[in-house]
């Protein structure tokens, strides 16, 4: 027993534990940095409308400068696919195996590219390059201190999303949930202890540096003192509100999705560079009328909270920035779509506020807490993630005082993207991309056997705990040669050295997938009992 313990702290507990220290530490300093330079270049980016606004005869010149800002994107973007896109999206495709990309190329040009947009104006926003950067950071500390154990890449790549996630938002228990929920939507021992560990490292390190800059922690500092408790009489006004959220968010799923078909069938043959400089103008036009239309949607939040947008300017906003959030994310402009999802949340509960309170529903104390509420409303509808948003709720929102509320409005809007089949807007875009990558290609389906090395990473490990190749499945293990195979179908058998595992995956790369799979089990020749062409 005490051997087996040893073991188990040595191969397991102890890696996870330095790994995710470095991983944790590195991301929460990175995004850290990376925040500042963001809010350095938004406002820039607001003082450079606001001269431009005031001076027409320099709409041309930064017409040109937006037309070169659009050419080195779309060079950078055909260089390095798998910066195009939402952070958050391209990160849960990494996570799961299905996208392969260079962590070093990934971390500068997410930075470099983000910071762009953000000068344009882009509706986008940084939560998601930040669980990008993480991931890259999660990687790099594998390929550079574990070279010879690469199958802890995932797990620490997983530590690495939550950790940035975490210094985005300050919200370390939410960035925990987007490992279980979202990126893996599964709970193991090995996933938990990369992700507490990775979160609690990078929290530590944003709460210690923000004050050195001078920065708040915090995604919406002060927002707790718009929110007030609610009691059992507002709970119907709470459920109207989510019922309209819920409902925009199955419109906003289905809106993306022709949006998506537009892009790619009706402007296919129009180049990128023209693409990303269309979206460009439309940004710069509107944002030429009011910087409320444009940039990530931080502001925006703050002056619903505070009730200082008309009704007619809400609907306007909100047409718009739907539309330019998912035009610019089909296109494959860099960023985040956490922070704009929670504005057009917070635009459709403005208004159910303001009909509500007009109505005499409620008191007009409340129109901020509604806000909030439809926040997370619109976070576990659109994302399909009502824990994730609950607990951003609390942690986040300044929702700890309603909790009831906040279960009200995630589990409604839920149950209505539920009813009415609409997907996560997360899955869409990670489907999409994947297909992307691998259009044209003909996937194969091998069916095999492969025998656990000694002292290989599997040993010791349950099979739910391991991260095999996308699409791979242990059909049964046989515990040595003269045992009888047992069935795994719960996962939750250990694997010893010697074991025989009978498995079966799909894929597009073949030897890639090998390789993946020696990093688990140990390199081996494996023969294919069968390989079929799907």
């Amino acid at each position: 027993m005490f051997k087996r313990n040893l073991n188990y702290v040595k191969n397991i507990a102890l890696p996870a534990l330095i790994f995710s220290f470095i991983a944790g530490t590195l991301t929460g300093g990175f995004i850290v940095l990376y925040r500042f330079a963001a809010n350095k270049v938004i406002n820039l980016s607001e003082n450079v409308y606001s001269v431009v606004r005031e001076r027409p005869v320099l709409v041309i010149p930064a017409l040109l400068i937006l037309g070169g800002m659009a050419a080195i994107l779309a060079y950078v973007y055909k260089q390095t696919p798998n910066l195009k896109g939402g952070g958050i999206p391209t990160a849960i495709g990494i996570l799961r195996g299905g996208i392969q990309f260079n962590w070093l190329k990934n971390l500068v040009g997410v930075t470099l590219a983000s910071l762009s947009t953000f000068f344009v104006g882009v509706p986008l926003g940084s939560e998601g390059p930040s669980v990008q950067i993480g991931t890259a950071i999660g990687r790099g500390t594998v390929k550079t201190l574990a070279k010879k154990n690469q199958a802890w890449d995932r797990y620490v790549m997983t530590g690495g999303a939550c950790a940035g996630f975490t210094a985005a938002t300050n919200a370390p228990i939410s960035g925990i949930m987007f490992a279980l929920e979202e990126a893996h939507q599964r709970i193991s021992p090995m996933i938990i202890m990369t992700a507490f560990s990775s979160v609690f490292f990078s929290s530590v390190t944003v709460r210690s540096l923000c004050p050195l800059l001078g920065m708040e922690a915090d995604m919406f500092p002060g927002i707790s003192g718009y929110v007030k408790e609610l009691g059992i009489e507002h709970l119907g006004v709470i459920a109207l509100c989510a019922l309209v959220v819920g409902l925009m968010s199955v419109v906003f799923l289905h809106y993306f999705m022709a949006m998506r078909r537009f892009i790619g069938e009706k402007l296919s043959a129009m180049s990128l560079r023209l693409k990303i400089f269309i979206v460009f103008m439309l940004t710069f036009a509107f944002g030429l009328i009011s910087y409320d239309f444009i940039s990530t949607g931080h502001d925006l939040v703050d002056s619903l909270l505070e009730g200082n947008v008309i009704w007619y300017i809400i609907l306007a906003i909100l047409l718009y920035r739907a539309t330019m959030l998912l035009a610019a994310n089909n296109t494959g402009i860099n960023g985040g779509m956490f922070v704009p999802i929670i504005a057009l949340s917070a635009l459709v509960a403005s208004l159910v506020a303001k009909v509500t309170i007009g109505a005499g529903l409620i008191s007009a104390d409340y129109y901020s807490t509604i806000v909030v509420l439809g926040i997370t409303a619109g976070i576990s509808g659109m994302m399909k993630c009502p824990l994730t948003a609950m607990v951003f709720s609390i942690e986040a929102l300044g929702c700890s005082e309603n909790i009831l509320p906040v279960i009200l409005a995630a589990a409604l809007s839920y149950i209505v993207t539920e009813a009415l089949g609409a997907e996560s807007i997360n899955e869409e875009v990670v489907a999409g991309r994947i297909r992307e990558i691998n259009y044209g290609k003909v996937p194969k389906v091998i069916d095999t056997f492969v025998t656990v090395g000694k002292n290989t990473f599997a040993v010791g490990k349950q099979i739910r705990d391991i991260f095999w190749p996308q699409n791979l499945f242990v059909l049964s293990v046989k515990h040595g040669e003269l045992a009888g195979a047992e069935v795994d179908s719960h996962g939750d058998n250990t694997l010893r050295d010697g074991d025989i595992l009978h498995v079966r995956y799909m894929t597009y790369d073949n030897s890639a997938t090998k390789e993946e799979l020696y990093a688990i089990v140990g390199e081996q020749k494996i023969e294919s009992r069968r390989a079929v062409d799907v």
